[in-house]
């Protein structure tokens, strides 16, 4: 070891060491030297604090003088403040280990701030205190506070609700309560959840005791649902439900609100015993419902716009909380709506005029087919009774065919009017869908929405002209069974033609059943005993069986020539 090394260690300049000589009148001789050095360095244990000085700043090292034969080297990343450091400054290192005598020593700036942090912890606090600190990082499980000395709160603890991202608080200064201290292990647990539920606790109990219900209060947006928002009114959260949350239509409560946003909420409801609050966003302002029946008076034309549609409907807002319905039957005079689709869409501004108005339940009946004239007021003058017109068969149900003569305007053909003679049991017996026919009209029935229409008409009444020439009583003519009932049977005279056998007149059989006779199709000669012509009626009686289609081929050969066949009558005698 050289002169200059002794005279470091042992803490002395040349000339406060010559002095020193000088006043001992003696000399310094190397055992004198060695002895200085020892003791300078016996104090240097390894896992030890030690107090230093700055001797320079090379690059990011920091060279550090602590009383050793050779300097320390700390990163300058070590200091929470590296643009402040600079030399001269005197700090605390922490030693970690000492080589040989002439290598160099191992010294930490981080370690020793830990451990006086730690130590001025531990004295200064205890489990349940409220400590500050800055958020420094995150780590598997929750963040790295740093209150002196880094300590871990979990992510659970971070706050009272979920959070997205606990990176977000990287940064940020945040208040923890001391929920966990382990000395051995210098290791600190601290919450921020728990001290805000304290906070809030207490926040809570002096709200409930001060809110009446028709306040106003500012509150923060915490939470959004699609059945309203949830708003932190200070200790408590309070529900603004989606309906009142504006007069007008909104499809979810984020259309109005975001999350942290500061609103003002009006307290319509305080359920104290289960510590519920409903608020009021829309009673902030006017109900629009209170003037509107000043402001659209019923038969008022108006011009809206198309918010909803349903099956039955659509409805259209008059203004911002103002909404009528149109109903399906309401939307055509003439065109058959099977849905409010086919006349209308979501976003098209339609006039409609206002039909009623109640203002209790808050619902106005609107009408778009008034906007325009009821054809149906013309078509007393434009389809007058006897005129013929032409239409097309749009529709057959059992009892007649609907003619459209023009669009939304049908007329009904009945099936008594289809045929003057024919019994017409379907209209499909006599048109079909899509034919193109030309009627009379029969009647019209403007309020009702209804026009007669007739087929048969087109020709003159038979039973007024031919029929009653042709088949006068006492006329025996041939004809054609049809049906059988069990009073009798109907037999065709000529097509479209016919006339009742009744059972009573069935060869003086009175009690017999017609089937026991006669067959469908036989071929028999009847005479005329009843003519109706008002009633469209011909009474007969059976004369013979001309025909009889139940004989068979087997009994036809089995009997004599010229023999009548079992059940058919026999041929009248020659003259």
């Amino acid at each position: 070891m050289n002169q200059r090394e002794v005279l470091k260690f042992i803490g002395m300049t040349p000339d406060e060491l010559e002095k020193q000589a000088d006043a001992a009148m003696g000399v310094l001789t190397p055992t004198v030297l060695q002895k200085h050095y020892e003791e300078s360095v016996k104090d240097f244990e390894v896992d030890t604090i030690l107090k230093g000085r700055i001797l320079n700043i090379v690059n990011d090292d920091v060279i550090v003088d602590v009383g050793y034969k050779s300097e320390g080297v700390v990163p300058i990343t070590e200091f929470w403040n590296p643009a402040g450091v600079k030399p001269g400054d005197e700090i605390e290192v922490f030693l970690e280990g000492v080589e040989d005598e002439a290598g160099l020593i191992a010294i930490s700036k981080a370690k020793a701030d830990r451990i006086r942090g730690w130590e001025r912890i531990i004295t200064n606090n205890k489990e349940g205190d409220v400590v500050r600190g800055r958020v420094i990082r995150k780590i598997k499980g929750g963040l790295l506070v740093d209150i002196g000395v880094p300590v871990f709160l979990p992510a659970s603890q971070v706050d009272i609700r979920r959070v997205e991202d606990i990176g977000d608080y990287v940064g940020r200064e945040v208040e923890c309560k001391i929920i966990k201290i382990d000395e051995k292990r210098m290791n600190i647990i601290v919450s921020r959840r728990k001290l805000l539920e304290e906070q809030r606790e207490e926040m809570k109990k002096k709200l409930m005791d001060e809110i009446q219900e028709g306040d106003v209060r500012r509150g923060i947006v915490k939470n959004i649902a699609d059945f309203g928002v949830f708003v932190d009114l200070g200790g408590i959260d309070g529900l603004l439900h989606i309906t009142d949350m504006s007069w007008g239509r909104i499809s979810h409560p984020s259309e109005l609100v975001k999350l942290e946003q500061v609103i003002e909420v009006k307290i319509l409801k305080i359920d104290r015993e289960h510590e519920r609050i409903a608020l009021g966003y829309k009673q902030l302002s006017e109900n629009p419902w209170s003037h509107v029946e000043e402001k659209y008076p019923v038969g008022t034309r108006v011009k809206g716009k198309v918010v909803n549609i349903l099956p039955y409907g659509a409805f259209v807002e008059l203004e911002t909380g103002v909404e009528g319905l149109v109903h399906i039957s309401e939307m055509s005079w003439t065109k058959r709506v099977n849905h409010p689709s086919e006349m209308v869409a979501i976003g098209d501004m339609v006039d409609v005029v206002v039909l009623n108005i109640n203002k209790e339940k808050e619902e106005i009946s609107l009408g778009m087919k008034q906007t325009e004239t009821n054809p149906w007021d013309l078509v007393e003058s434009k389809y007058t009774v006897n005129s013929k017109v032409a239409g097309k068969v749009r529709n057959l149900t059992n009892y007649g065919a609907f003619v459209e003569l023009e669009e939304g305007i049908d007329g009904l053909l009945h099936v008594s009017d289809m045929s003057w003679t024919k019994k017409v049991l379907h209209p499909s017996e006599m048109v079909k869908k899509g034919d193109k026919i030309e009627t009379i009209v029969l009647s019209v029935d403007p309020a009702k929405k209804r026009v007669a229409l007739g087929l048969k008409q087109l020709q003159s009444n038979p039973w007024e002209t031919t029929i009653p020439e042709k088949y006068r009583q006492g006329t025996v003519v041939q004809g054609r069974i049809t049906k059988l009932t069990h009073f009798g049977a109907f037999v065709e005279l000529e097509p479209n033609l016919e006339g009742l056998l009744h059972v009573s007149k069935l060869s003086g059989a009175q009690a017999a059943n017609p089937s026991e006779l006669l067959s469908t199709g036989d071929v028999v000669e009847v005479e005329v005993i009843r003519l109706e012509p008002a009633e469209g009626k011909i009474g007969l009686s059976l004369t013979r069986v001309l025909e009889h289609k139940k004989k068979e081929e087997g009994e036809a050969a089995a009997q004599p020539a010229g023999a009548p066949a079992e059940g058919a009558a026999a041929p009248p005698p020659t003259a």
